[in-house]
């Protein structure tokens, strides 16, 4: 049998001889002729092989030598190896994608109905985007590199819309949305001049640091995540009173606040409808894959009005890039740094390098009157009294009329610096809203509860019309804005407008121009009772078009 098996395999014989006579030539013959049995040399047992074989080795003769002449050490010796590499990756949203590590399969039914509400609201999440493109490369490089899931790196969606400035009425600030307690604990720095909770450097690593902390107490991402909501003490009593019960204790099985019981699911949606936006037919925008930012050491306080024109950007996107300096100019004891559009980094250094300390902050000799006190001068400057002690090497806040301070003053005009606290703080209280606008002064003994009960309004929102937090203290003469139901001005409609001051304008004509307080201009505009107005300087006005009686 064997003999007409192979006389009918001419094929398979030339290469069983050739094979033979290789291993002739090998050091390692004898090895392999002792370990194989004689008869098990070939081991084309069964007919149904002959295609195979046939296909492999070729039907003639003169195929098989050709084929092995192809892969012949002569051939090859010149060849070099052909190395496959996978193409870059050039769209963030899929760099994203290939790191994730958080299990959802199947998702569950609370993931899905967040995830309805995202495919209803498609322009939701473009806004969410467009925020997210100058800070998501540097989330997900920082997440890498610790070797936390990506999914992670989605979680400003759901914290803060990827809004940097965002505040909540539980006094959570910035992308990550840190209360102050929080904050202070991951080492975020919060003083008048700058709040660490907005600044995108530093709360990306800050957030960081507190979920790996989270997920090394509970060994688990979504309970992680659950903590980061409400704490981890929330979560471990939770997972406590579970064990007693005999009940599971993963992040769908526990009773926990209505807040963060959305809270996962939200964020699990987000994640699934990343990875799959064509089955809900999402036209996601791409996000280069390549930096946005870079982040430059500046050595000291410097203006940032001067410093957008150094890196000649915006003052917009150095407030956006930089959301953590509370007014006109970095904070005097640091960080002394500023982000930067990576394009522009070495201009800015060499701007900063040719720019004398000393003019990068602008300073005005104020000589002290009768009757002043630090106090006083420092709220017509817009600044503090520690500032003014600090730079002038005061003791105590005692000062003696006829004598000069130094004090730091911004070098632009107010609309360079539409980010500061106070600017933000005017243009949410002269947001157009529903209802009739009302003014209240803050007195002794006002709380935002008793001013909300006696105005008729939700807390929250009165509050937020003033961007503060139920929270935080109120100060006495403090201005706030309350909008109350009733019958209200239908007509009203409110419109920012920039005056460019002409000679011979005063507050007093610009106030009447345009049917506001000289009150409400200065307050505006960061203008003191002393400040001197110059022709072409610009004023952002809050103006109410019904009230105007010739074209603005």
């Amino acid at each position: 049998m064997w003999y007409q098996i192979f006389k009918s395999k001419k094929a398979f014989s030339s290469v069983v001889l050739f094979l033979l006579i290789s291993a002739c030539n090998s050091p390692f013959t004898q090895v392999k002729e002792a370990a194989v049995e004689p008869e098990k040399a070939v081991v084309l047992e069964a007919p149904q092989q002959e295609s195979t074989w046939e296909q492999a080795y070729g039907e003639t003769q003169d195929t098989q030598e050709n084929e092995l002449s192809e892969i012949s050490p002569e051939n090859d010796a010149n060849t070099e190896p052909k190395i496959i590499t996978a193409a870059p990756i050039t769209d963030l949203w899929q760099r994203i994608r290939e790191g994730y590590g958080i299990e959802q399969t199947p998702l569950h039914n609370k993931t899905q109905k967040q995830l309805t509400w995202f495919v209803k609201h498609p322009d939701y999440i473009a806004r969410v985007v467009e925020r997210a493109r100058p800070y998501l490369h540097h989330i997900v490089t920082e997440i890498e590199q610790r070797n936390m899931p990506l999914e992670i790196a989605l979680l400003p969606v759901v914290e803060s819309g990827f809004q940097p400035f965002a505040y909540s009425h539980g006094r959570a600030a910035g992308l990550w949305q840190f209360i102050p307690g929080t904050g202070k604990v991951y080492g975020l720095e919060q003083n008048w001049w700058y709040d660490g909770r907005r600044d995108v450097i530093e709360s990306t690593r800050a957030a960081l640091d507190y979920l790996e902390k989270l997920h090394n107490d509970f060994g688990d991402w979504q309970l992680a995540l659950a903590a980061y909501n409400c704490g981890e003490g929330t979560v471990g009593r939770a997972i406590r009173r579970n064990k007693k019960a005999g009940k599971k204790t993963d992040f769908w099985s526990l009773d926990l606040p209505k807040e963060t019981s959305a809270y996962v699911p939200k964020l699990m949606a987000v994640a699934h409808l990343i990875k799959q936006p064509d089955q809900y037919n999402l036209s996601l925008s791409p996000i280069d894959n390549s930096p946005y930012l870079a982040v430059v050491d500046t050595g000291s306080q410097i203006d940032l009005a001067l410093a957008a024109k150094l890196a000649d950007t915006t003052s917009d996107e150095i407030y956006q890039l930089n959301p953590g300096f509370n007014r006109w100019a970095t904070t005097p004891s640091g960080p002394h740094r500023l982000v930067v559009p990576l394009e522009k980094a070495e201009l800015f250094k060499q701007a900063l390098a040719d720019l004398p300390a000393e003019e990068r902050v602008q300073w005005t000799r104020h000589k002290i009157k009768s009757g002043e006190s630090l106090g006083l001068i420092a709220q017509n400057y817009k600044t503090t009294t520690a500032i003014i002690k600090q730079a002038n090497g005061l003791a105590s806040n005692t000062i003696r009329a006829g004598r000069h301070l130094l004090i730091p003053v911004a070098s632009g005009k107010p609309s360079d610096y539409s980010h500061t606290v106070s600017q933000r703080l005017a243009s949410k209280q002269n947001s157009p809203r529903k209802g009739s606008k009302k003014t209240h002064t803050v007195q002794a003994g006002d709380t935002w509860w008793d001013l909300a009960n006696a105005y008729k309004v939700n807390v929250n929102k009165l509050a937020s019309w003033n961007g503060k937090a139920p929270g935080d203290t109120l100060q006495l003469g403090q201005k706030l804005v309350i909008w109350t139901k009733g019958k209200t001005s239908s007509s009203k409609k409110v419109r920012t407008v920039h005056y460019k001051i002409r000679n011979g304008d005063s507050l007093w004509k610009i106030s009447q121009k345009f049917n506001v307080s000289i009150a409400q201009v200065r307050e505006w505009n960061g203008l003191s009772d002393r400040t001197l107005l110059k022709p072409g300087q610009n004023l952002t006005l809050y103006v109410d078009v019904t009230k105007q009686h010739g074209s603005i």
